[in-house]
C-alpha cells in the first residue's frame, strides 16, 4: 500500500432530472410535454387510429411556457414522452422599489426581494398601476 493520499474530484450533480418519462397516450389537455427540447403547455392533443404499422399516434400542439411559441409532436401513443417537472407559485406584491426591483410577499410569509420588474411595457404598466390603486396584485 502506498502512504500517498488520493483525492478524487466529483464533476457529477444531485442526478435530479428535470423531466419524466410518461406514456403519449396520458398526456392530456392543460398537461405539460417537451416539444423539441422546450417545456410547454399542452394547448391541443388529437389521437389518430392504428395504421398499417400497429401504432395509434398522438398530435400534440404546445405553448412554451418560456417564449409562449406554438409548437407541434406527433408521437406513437405507446412511446414514452418526456414531461417537465412544473411547480408555480404565487406570490403577492407588497412594494415597487424605485431601482425596478419588486418586494414580494410568500405563501409562508417570507418577502422575496431578487425579482426586477418585466420588461414588457403592457405587463409593466398593469402592475404599476394596479399597485397605485392600491390593488391586490398576485
Amino acid at each position: 500500500m502506498s502512504d500517498e493520499e488520493h483525492h478524487f474530484e466529483s464533476k457529477a450533480d444531485a442526478g435530479a432530472s428535470k423531466t419524466y418519462p410518461q406514456q403519449a397516450g396520458t398526456i392530456r389537455k392543460n398537461g405539460y410535454i417537451v416539444i423539441k427540447g422546450r417545456p410547454c403547455k399542452v394547448v391541443e392533443v388529437s389521437t389518430s387510429k392504428t395504421g398499417k404499422h400497429g401504432h395509434a399516434k398522438c398530435h400534440f400542439v404546445g405553448i412554451d411556457i418560456f417564449t409562449a411559441k406554438k409548437l407541434e409532436d406527433i408521437v406513437p401513443s405507446s412511446h414514452n414522452c418526456d414531461v417537465p417537472h412544473v411547480n408555480r407559485t404565487d406570490y403577492q406584491l407588497i412594494d415597487i422599489s424605485e431601482d425596478g426591483f419588486v418586494s414580494l410577499l410568500t405563501d409562508n410569509g417570507n418577502t422575496k426581494d431578487d425579482l426586477r420588474l418585466p420588461t414588457d411595457d403592457n405587463l409593466l404598466s398593469q402592475i404599476k398601476d394596479g399597485f397605485a390603486e392600491g390593488k391586490d396584485l398576485v
